[in-house]
């Protein structure tokens, strides 16, 4: 095994950078700066972004270790409290929403966006809504583990003097984009902004924690999974007028 040396600690760290704010600056330019454009634009530049965000970090390690880390000797050690917090967060999710935020009026505005976001992107038809949902929850939430948790953590865990700091910056770099999304709806100064972007850095440090204790992307990804899939359940929730 090679020594790490200055010039690759340097590389390390440009590539920490580039992988800590390019999923921000992708979503601002397709959800923001594109959002009067046709949905072809928004869908093409999300999708050629993500391919660059997504094929990176292997690119970077291919190039500067010669090859990808083996499999996990115990690839679903940990799946217990993965699931256990997964569904602990779904719950929690539809608990609020339906006897706390939709009493409260929380959404009431930003239902109005949400819909019009669906229909921007032709998702207006359950079949194509449900699909969307499918790929985020089974398919895009490994692709953001395995990018914020077996790289960005792990490159951030090497460079930093503890795994704290690590679990800290990684789960900042997860919550930015979000940011950007959640912002549009409630506005950037709103307290359910601030409450949601929390818990959005809350979970990405669980599952950097899950991933450092058991060494596997497996258990976050499917704890991940139940989150998103709440996610679009709520969804569903405000635009089902849209799929009728």
């Amino acid at each position: 095994m090679s020594v790490p040396t200055e010039r690759s600690h340097r590389f390390t760290r440009l590539a920490l950078c580039f992988t800590m704010v390019y999923p921000s600056l992708l979503t601002w330019i397709y959800f923001i700066y594109l959002k009067d454009q046709a949905s072809t634009w928004q869908l093409g530049v999300y999708a050629v972004g993500k391919v660059v965000q997504f094929v990176f970090p292997a690119f970077f390690v291919l190039w500067t270790v010669g090859s990808l880390p083996r499999r996990p000797q115990r690839p679903f050690s940990g799946m217990g409290p993965s699931v256990l917090f997964g569904l602990f967060v779904l719950i929690g999710m539809m608990v609020l929403y339906h006897f706390v935020f939709v009493p409260l009026g929380v959404f009431n505005g930003p239902d109005e966006q949400v819909r019009e976001k669906i229909r921007d992107l032709g998702l207006n038809q359950l079949p194509m809504y449900i699909l969307m949902g499918l790929f985020y929850s089974l398919f895009h939430s490994f692709l953001e583990d395995y990018y914020w948790r077996w790289f960005v953590f792990d490159k951030l865990r090497d460079q930093l003097p503890s795994t704290g700091w690590a679990i800290f910056f990684s789960s900042i770099g997860f919550m930015a984009h979000h940011v950007i999304v959640v912002s549009f709806y409630f506005g950037a100064t709103s307290f359910v902004t601030y409450l949601f972007c929390a818990g959005v850095a809350f979970g990405g440090a669980v599952w950097a924690l899950l991933y450092h204790h058991y060494r596997s992307l497996i258990g976050p990804w499917v704890s991940h999974a139940f989150v998103d899939a709440a996610i679009f359940v709520i969804g569903y929730f405000i635009a089902r007028d849209l799929f009728a």
